[in-house]
Formats: C-alpha cells, structure tokens, sequence
C-alpha cells in the first residue's frame, strides 16, 4: 500500500427523487427567463385566499381542506401565495417560478399525502397572451416528457385565473393508447393554468390593462 496516494472515496448517498425532479423542471424555465422565487409556508388567510379571488363561501377555507394554526394563519394550500407577494414587493414586468412543499388536510392513502410539492409559475408584462401560456407549457413539456408528447387544454375553472385550463399530456406508459394509469383515456392531467384574474391584479394595484399576465400551477 502506498500511504502517499489519495484515499478511496466512498459515496455516502445521492438527491433524492423529488430534488432531482424540482432542479430539472428548474432548469428548463430558467433556459426561457423564469427566476426562482420562494415564499412563506406559514401564512395569513389573505395572501393564500382572499387576495387570490377565493370568496369566503370557497370549499378550499374548509377545515377538511386546510389545516389551519388560528382563524387567519394557515399552512399555505399552494404555492399560489408567493404570486401575491412577488406583485406586492416588486413592479412588472415579473417572470419567476415558485417550487415549494404545501399543505392539505387529506386523508392519507396511497395516492394522497397530506404534504406534497408544487410549483407555481407567474408571468407578467405588456401584451402577454393566452398564446404565450400555451406556448411556454408545450416548451416545457417536451423538454421534460419527451419531444414526442402531445398536449391539449381543456376549459377550467380557478378564481384567480380566467380564462382558465388544465393542461393534459399524452399518457408517456402507453403512448396515448390508454392504461389502467391513464384510467383508459390515454391522457394525464399535469397542470393547472390561465390569465390572471383582474380582481388578483386589483388587490396588489397593478392595471391589468398595461400589464396582463399568465399563471400555471403543477
């Protein structure tokens, strides 16, 4: 044995599935100008809810939704909160994607958990469209299912987007030809997304004339 020599390197691990997951989607919507933003996980009813558009008859301020800490502070539902507080502390035009853990009050099984991750992404400046949107999604989704992948959006409902869409791609198990994980339609829902509602820009005094803006969750 040669003492002078480097020793061996032993690997003690690697990032976890969800850590490489969140860097590659990173990646690619920083290769097209998005930052990255993060935001509280602990916060007042108004930026999770109110300033969002949710009235406050929604389902989402349930206690069997939303686990709350008092009567206005909660674990944030989504990420959607940070959007608020990126209009409130910075002018447009703003481009940033906003990847973090969120809260639901589920009941836990297989399929569901009562923590999980999302990413929420917020675009906005002069003259940005419904065109932009779906463009920048198509982007990311062959960048990151495949060059292959077909995508297609249906009419939705959010009460801080409107219009609003989900956002399918073709099912990547059985190439669109339908399987028990695509429930036989051959299609996956991955996302959430539409323009910003006015009535989120009014809340954070930004004219949604001048600057109109487009938002996606996944």
């Amino acid at each position: 044995i040669d003492i002078a020599l480097p020793g061996k390197a032993y690997p003690i691990g690697s990032v976890h599935i969800l850590e490489q997951t969140l860097n590659e989607i990173k990646k690619i919507f920083n290769d097209i100008g998005f930052s990255i933003a993060y935001g509280p996980e602990v916060d007042d009813d108004y930026h999770n809810f109110g300033a969002l558009n949710f009235p406050e008859h929604h389902p989402a301020r349930d206690m069997q939704d939303t686990f709350f800490i008092d009567e206005d502070i909660v674990l944030r539902t989504h990420t959607s909160n940070v959007q608020i507080h990126l209009m409130e502390e910075n002018d447009p035009p703003l481009r940033f994607i906003v990847p973090g853990r969120v809260y639901r009050n589920e009941a836990i099984s297989y399929k569901s958990y009562c923590l999980f991750h999302q990413i929420e992404g917020l675009y906005v400046d002069n003259n940005v469209s419904f065109s932009d949107l779906k463009g920048t999604l198509e982007y990311f989704a062959k960048e990151f299912f495949g060059s292959n992948v077909k995508t297609r959006f249906r009419p939705s409902y959010f009460p801080f987007t409107e219009p609003s869409a989900e956002m399918d791609i073709s099912c990547v198990f059985c190439n669109n030809n339908g399987c028990n994980i695509c429930k036989k339609t051959g299609w996956l829902e991955i996302l959430g997304c539409g323009m910003v509602d006015p009535e989120v820009f009014k809340s954070v005094n930004i004219d949604y004339n001048d600057w109109p803006g487009y938002a996606f969750g996944m």
